[in-house]
């Protein structure tokens, strides 16, 4: 026995960990064993906590065998000489990968709540197991942090068998582990207590993480729902609003899409860690959303998000922060339409795949700074983008994701919209709250 259980296994781990400080890092725990271990690395380092949810995708008839990884964001990994020497047909292919879907998408929701999962773009993943045996999901977990655009990743265990540096190599940029004994039957040999860990106690150690990265004396911040005022009608929204925000996006959606939009709620997320308020809420009852006619309204949409600006004003959160838009699809036009009225005092504007040139008449007339994010590969956007930009004649930029399709599926290309919409809503509301911008 070397670790008297996972808690104490991560607080031995930390110091071997110790040169990632001051890094942009973030600590993924494996479900459910690893996340105590990771939970005292990301206390220890002072960084942020997370899930590294991975499901394997086993051959139909021998399910052991692994022919893949899949992980959230829509990233698989496919170890296509497995396939091919199984004999896996793309329909068995697609069997199995739907199957382990529902079942990662489940336990996301279950451990997560609404909250998105971490940014891994551009950032060091530092990988947490209770300790490798085989090291097959050790090895897909690195392989989807990588998909994911990390631009380094470490795998850190308290205990490994003496081969595992060999095993796991290839997939991972560094390999931590302090004890790697030559007789190694199972991982709780080491563990003087490894009782199963339970899904309560991993909600619980997000929730901790969550609660210690808020700023001192300040709850982080929770969602909250809402009945927005719009006109006669109450729309239903979630409002997040950390405390001294700089300032509080809107939310328009488009397309049919609502305040429940993975991709818009993983943008959000990605604003609300920078110290952003948020509010997502639907511009369309349930009934109005049967008619298709409606999410082409631009007008209509752009009256709602108006009303719902004019109902968050009144919000005791929302009496200092500036106000900006985030737009998707034809949200995107309902966003500029609102902005463009006389007295909508909004700060910054942000379109996401979006429709702009269904504002057409009302371009000229936006005030507010405003930044088109597009595609790289949707063209047909990216060319109707172009034209709208020459009819603005505000502060503008157009930002084009490479590889980036309408939705933004592609591994690292909804976080690359993150970080582009965070640095232009903080760069002007910064401006707007220290008396440099309009307002």
């Amino acid at each position: 026995m070397l670790f008297l259980d996972r808690r104490d296994a991560g607080r031995r781990l930390a110091p071997l960990l110790k040169h990632l400080e001051g890094t942009d890092v973030v600590v993924l725990g494996l479900p459910r064993g690893g996340v105590p271990v990771a939970a005292e690395v990301a206390k220890a380092l002072g960084v942020p906590l997370d899930v590294c949810l991975v499901r394997k995708l086993g051959v139909p008839f021998q399910p052991e065998l692994g022919m893949g990884a899949i992980g959230e964001g829509g990233v698989r990994v496919i170890n296509d000489e497995v396939v091919r020497t199984a004999r896996v047909t793309a329909h068995d292919l697609a069997e199995v990968e739907a199957r382990e879907r529902d079942v990662l998408e489940s336990r996301a929701r279950r451990y997560r709540g609404e909250r998105e999962p971490a940014v891994l773009a551009g950032r060091t993943v530092l990988i947490v197991d209770d300790g490798v045996a085989t090291g097959s999901t050790a090895r897909a977990a690195c392989q989807i942090a990588h998909a994911h655009g990390a631009a380094r990743v470490v795998l850190a265990v308290p205990v490994a068998p003496h081969d595992w540096a060999a095993r796991l190599g290839a997939d991972a940029d560094e390999l931590v582990c302090p004890h790697t004994p030559w007789s190694f039957y199972a991982i709780g040999q080491f563990y003087d207590d490894f009782s199963q860990t339970d899904d309560d106690e991993v909600v619980a150690c997000l929730k901790e993480a969550l609660a210690r990265r808020a700023p001192p004396g300040q709850a982080a911040p929770e969602d909250r729902e809402v009945n927005v005022r719009a006109g006669p009608l109450v729309l239903r929204g979630q409002l997040t609003v950390p405390g001294s925000a700089l300032g509080i996006v809107v939310f328009a959606h488009g397309s049919g899409s609502s305040r429940r939009s993975p991709r818009n709620r993983f943008v959000a997320a990605g604003l609300n860690r920078a110290g952003l308020g948020t509010l997502l809420c639907d511009l369309l009852t349930e009934e109005e959303e049967m008619d298709r006619a409606n999410v082409f309204d631009t007008e209509l949409l752009a009256r709602r998000l108006t009303d719902a600006t004019g109902w968050l004003r009144e919000q005791p959160e929302a009496q200092g922060p500036a106000i900006g838009y985030f737009g998707a699809s034809t949200g995107a036009a309902a966003a500029l339409w609102a902005a463009a009225e006389p007295d909508a005092r909004i700060t910054a504007v942000v379109s996401r795949g979006g429709r702009p040139d269904l504002a057409g008449p009302r371009l000229p007339a936006v005030t507010a700074p405003t930044l088109l994010i597009v595609g790289g590969d949707d063209r047909l956007v990216l060319g109707l983008n172009r034209d709208a930009q020459a009819r603005l004649r505000c502060e503008n930029e157009l930002a084009v994701v490479p590889g980036a399709t309408h939705l933004f599926e592609e591994p690292g290309t909804l976080e690359r919209v993150t970080h582009l919409a965070r640095d232009w809503f903080t760069d002007h509301m910064a401006s707007a709250h220290d008396g440099v911008g309009r307002f």
